[in-house]
This record gives C-alpha cells, sequence and structure tokens, in this order.
C-alpha cells in the first residue's frame, strides 16, 4: 500500500495567510499542517508516501520535510500539481509512484484522532475496491454526504442542499489499482474540477464500496474557524495526555 497526501490548491479561504506560503504549512497547535497527516500514515505503518502540492511554495515543503528521517521513512516523493483540478486530478498524479499497488489517500488539511492502521491492514487483504471513512456531523450540507443503507454505501452527494444523512465523507479514500483508470474517464463537474465524488460513486455503482464510521474527533483545517477548531482539538489532545 503507498499513501499520498493532496497538499495542493491556493488557500484562497485562508487568504491573507496563504499570500506567502502554502496553506499545508501554516500551523495547526504546535506543528505545521502537513506533519498530521503524514503521521497518520507513518502511525498506519505506511512506509512509501508521496506529496502531491503546487502554487509559488512548493519548494517550502522539501525544506520542512527533507527525506522524511525526522518521522522514521527512508524517503518521502514529491510531486507538483499546475493549476487546481480538484482532487481526482491531483491524485492522477501518482499513478506511477503508486505503480501496481493499492493505495492510501489523505488531503493535507484534514486531522483525525483516531489510528487507522487495522483498515489499512484489512483493506490490503482485499483483492480490489474503495474504502471511504465517514464521520457524523451536524453540518452535512458543507461536505459530500454518504447515504447508507443495509450497511453499504448506496450514494454520495456533494454539498447537498437537503443531505440524506449526516454521514460527511472525510478526506480519507483507500482504493485499488483501477482507481486511475476511472479518473482518467471522468468529466469536469459544474466548477470545472475532476471530483473524488464521481470516483466514489463509480465504486458504489460497481458494489465495490466499503466504510467505516470513525469513532474520535475529525476536521479540516481548510477555513479559519476550522484551522482554529483544529488547533484547540490538538491542544486538549495533548493536555489530556500529560
Amino acid at each position: 500500500m503507498k499513501g499520498v497526501i493532496l497538499a495542493g490548491g491556493l488557500g484562497t479561504r485562508l487568504m491573507p495567510c496563504t499570500k506567502v506560503t502554502n496553506k499545508h504549512l501554516l500551523p495547526v497547535y504546535d506543528k505545521p499542517m502537513i506533519y498530521y497527516p503524514l503521521e497518520t500514515m507513518v502511525d498506519a505503518g505506511l512506509e512509501d508516501i508521496m506529496i502531491v502540492t503546487g502554487g509559488n511554495y512548493a519548494g517550502d515543503f522539501l525544506r520542512l520535510l527533507g527525506n522524511g528521517r525526522e518521522f522514521g521513512l527512508k524517503d518521502i516523493s514529491y510531486t507538483y500539481q499546475e493549476g487546481e483540478g480538484g482532487i481526482a486530478d491531483a491524485l492522477k498524479l501518482a499513478e506511477n509512484f503508486v505503480d501496481e499497488d493499492k493505495v492510501f489517500v489523505m488531503l493535507g488539511d484534514n486531522l483525525i484522532e483516531d489510528n487507522i492502521k487495522k483498515y489499512i491492514h484489512e483493506f490490503e487483504k482485499k483483492d480490489s475496491g474503495a474504502h471511504i471513512f465517514l464521520k457524523e456531523v451536524n453540518d452535512p450540507e458543507r461536505f459530500g454526504v454518504a447515504e447508507v443503507d443495509g450497511g453499504k454505501v448506496i450514494n454520495i452527494e456533494e454539498k447537498p442542499k437537503k443531505p440524506k444523512s449526516n454521514y460527511a465523507v472525510t478526506g480519507l479514500y483507500m482504493y485499488d489499482n483501477d482507481v486511475f483508470k476511472i479518473i482518467k474517464k471522468l468529466k469536469p463537474s459544474g466548477r470545472g474540477e475532476y471530483e473524488i465524488t464521481d470516483v466514489n460513486n463509480e465504486y458504489i455503482k460497481r458494489q465495490k464500496m466499503t466504510y467505516t464510521v470513525l469513532k474520535g474527533w475529525w476536521t479540516d483545517a481548510g477555513t479559519f474557524g476550522s484551522l482554529f477548531r483544529a488547533s484547540n482539538l490538538i491542544a486538549d489532545k495533548l493536555n489530556k495526555g500529560q
């Protein structure tokens, strides 16, 4: 299993802070944001990790993270996304890196409390398919929303005005190698991006999608409100551990 962290984009919702750096390098409590998805992957046992970044500050990732030895890795791979083509478009850039393996994808501005090592191992044993992580939220209309029935995901709707459940699709995904074939057949959405929701719905259509509901907290950190919340969650977690 390979790991891919998507850390591109312009971070417009965090302007003016992102005038001078990539969003994923902003601090969340006592560490740069990118540390958290990287630590999630390392704690889950992944050793081959690529960071997909873009914009004017891509070189800052190399200066900050180097070859990954601070995290116990032998190396970190990097690639560059030109423009903003969406999550699926960014993932496509990792095709050669992933090669014939499965892939665990995590958005660089997502933080979770759970250790997901066992779910990684379970997915590695499967022949094929995809797996997503859900979390019950009070404001599902902000996210991709999963409609679940009988223990199966039957549909995912992106930012619905009338959500059919409270299950938000978090920015953590596991895919077999077919994901790259699926991405190549996608058409841009109304906002001109290649949507990861379309990828997930294709796996649902094939009846190859499974899911886990996260037990601990989950948040993104892509707005000032969620960035503040993420810092508080990390502070609380560290204080409990003292």
